[in-house]
Formats: structure tokens, C-alpha cells, sequence
């Protein structure tokens, strides 16, 4: 697995004010997003040609948690990805995806 670099989700993130008011959780589907740009960044990948092919929630992100993320490359524009919190996984996924032009290449 390759080491994707630790990020937050800033405590003051618009999508904790509604969900849910007093016990504020980060929704999936924001969390799913930051785990794209974030592969899209470190990994490489074009987020224009890209298909989520699975995930998985597991557990929740709230204000201020640190997220660490690993993923590898199965096969050629196949990449399987974990974030976690406080080393509790909270996502999995797999996505197929486009290499960037340009982009160096990872052994599978």
C-alpha cells in the first residue's frame, strides 16, 4: 500500500452545520470526495475519467479528526483506497480511472 499524505476536514466545514445538528458527522459523500482529490493529487488518477466502482463506509468522520489514506494499484487504472481515523477504518473503495497525462507510472 502507498501512503497517501494525513488531511482534515476543517472543524468548521459547512456540511457539519446540518448533519446532524448536535452530533455533527461528515456525510459520505463528502468524504468520498476528499478521497478522490486526494487520489487524484498523490495517485495520479484523472477525476474527468473516473468510475467509482465500490465503497464502503464504516465508520464516521467528525470536526477536526485527522484522515490518513493508503491506496495501491490493482491493475492498470484499477486502485484500491482506505482512509482512516485514529486507525479505524473509515472507507474503502475501489475506483477505475484514467492515469493524468504525464503522470509516472506505479508497479502494481
Amino acid at each position: 500500500m502507498i501512503p497517501l499524505a494525513p488531511f482534515d476536514i476543517p472543524p468548521d466545514h459547512p456540511a457539519f452545520a446540518g448533519h446532524f445538528p448536535g452530533h455533527p458527522i461528515l456525510p459520505g459523500v463528502v468524504l468520498l470526495d476528499a478521497a478522490l482529490h486526494r487520489l487524484e493529487i498523490e495517485g495520479e488518477i484523472d477525476l474527468a475519467n473516473c468510475c467509482v466502482r465500490s465503497v464502503k463506509f464504516l465508520g464516521t468522520v467528525g470536526p477536526g479528526d485527522r484522515l490518513h489514506g493508503e491506496y495501491v494499484v490493482l491493475a492498470p487504472g484499477s486502485i484500491r483506497f482506505t482512509l482512516s481515523v485514529r486507525e479505524r477504518v473509515v472507507l474503502t473503495g475501489t475506483v477505475l480511472a484514467a492515469p493524468r497525462a504525464g503522470a509516472r507510472r506505479h508497479a502494481p
